[in-house]
């Protein structure tokens, strides 16, 4: 097993919060003397299977651990993703049925394949202890916490000043979250930094049930391609890993210079001194073509990259584009999104009013604008529609 220096490099490397780094250190060195490999834990709720590249950034920390030698415990909430982490909402969330968490669960473990050594993972539902929990053991959990303590949590304070619902079913889920790493007995756990209140609660259920409490490490959100919101589908500002490698390559030329050297340093693992040394858009390239090759293959990567160079510095249009059949009554919002050129109105709208929605090489200005004949409609840097009436 590597030492415990270079581990914690590797280990550190992007994280926000490790508490503690004292606390790391003698657990990796006691591992390294029993040869015992730590019990790494990470929990999914199995509400959005479409992973994206913001998700990716706990996962490959996650298989960080992996290759040093450490287990990882998958850990799919089933039976608190029926709860709803209530982390970042500003409502109750809806739940989701038994049916509906089993069918994403499938999804997220085919997906994360992509990124984790299968063979090595533990994968872990947590139905398999509450299910066989009475509600008076459950009940029970809410012992090892006080309402006043739950309301120091962020999100929780911020919607409970602004007089907006908090169910009380929302203060078990950091309860159960805890009471995960007491089950699996973990030595650290991983999540955002949304996270980080549940994850010191794991820490304080293991030292109520007399364990060796847990290191906690914190990942950053990563902001999608406007650079300003975290990445998510619903902001129509998500890179998804199953997404085709030309979109891949297009929305990864339209993220903010400011953001590559973060990007670099959480999706891959270049020498950021050697990011820092080259122009902006040859480390957009370069980026592309790892992230594609990652999760797509070294061909696609090339081909997209010729394909680039082709379009932007030789100003040609693509080679192929799709076809999308309309009438002179279909306004551009409609076409944007039925096409899929656009994930929803709000990000064709977006589109628009930057100027980065053009018609047969004239900028689209208006929300109810009509093609009124055949042509290229192009929204962004590089995803193009052959208009045809």
């Amino acid at each position: 097993m590597m030492d415990i220096d270079k581990q914690l490099e590797i280990i550190k490397r992007g994280a926000v919060e490790l508490i503690s780094e004292g606390e790391l250190k003698r657990k990796l060195a006691e591992s390294i003397k029993t040869k015992r490999p730590l019990k790494i834990k990470a929990g999914f709720d199995p509400t959005a299977p479409d992973l994206h590249l913001g998700h990716t950034v706990l996962l490959r920390k996650l298989r960080q651990f992996q290759d040093l030698g450490h287990e990882v415990y998958f850990l799919i909430g089933d039976f608190t993703g029926q709860i709803g982490d209530p982390s970042g909402r500003s409502e109750v969330r809806k739940q989701l049925s038994k049916e509906e968490v089993a069918k994403n669960a499938e999804t997220y473990k085919k997906q994360v394949a992509k990124i984790l050594d299968i063979r090595k993972l533990k994968v872990v539902f947590n139905s398999k202890w509450f299910d066989k929990m009475s509600g008076v053991d459950i009940l029970k959990l809410a012992t090892h916490a006080t309402v006043s303590q739950m309301l120091s949590r962020e999100d929780f304070k911020k919607r409970y000043s602004n007089g907006e619902n908090i169910s009380i079913l929302e203060f078990l889920y950091p309860l159960m979250q805890g009471y995960d790493s007491v089950v699996l007995e973990a030595d650290v756990e991983l999540g955002g930094t949304d996270q980080i209140f549940n994850l010191l609660v794991g820490r304080e259920f293991q030292k109520d049930f007399n364990q060796p409490q847990q290191v906690v490490l914190t990942m950053p959100l990563l902001e999608g391609t406007d650079g300003i919101q975290k990445m998510s589908k619903s902001y129509g500002n998500y890179i998804g890993i199953n997404e085709p490698a030309k979109d891949i390559f297009g929305k990864i030329m339209s993220i903010p210079d400011e953001l590559m050297l973060k990007y670099y340093e959480l999706l891959t693992d270049e020498y950021l001194d050697n990011i820092k040394k080259m122009h902006p858009k040859e480390a957009k390239v370069n980026l592309a073509k790892i992230i594609i090759t990652q999760y797509h293959s070294q061909q696609a990567a090339d081909k997209e990259a010729l394909e680039f160079e082709r379009v932007f510095s030789q100003k040609e249009i693509p080679s192929e584009m799709p076809e999308f059949k309309t009438d002179a009554k279909k306004t551009i919002i409609n076409i944007l999104t039925e096409s899929k050129l656009a994930v929803s109105g709000n990000e064709a709208r977006r589109l628009i009013k930057q100027g980065a929605v053009t018609f047969n090489n004239q900028k689209v200005l208006k929300e109810d604008f009509i093609p009124q004949k055949n042509g290229i409609l192009k929204a962004g840097s590089r995803r193009f529609l052959k208009i045809i009436l």
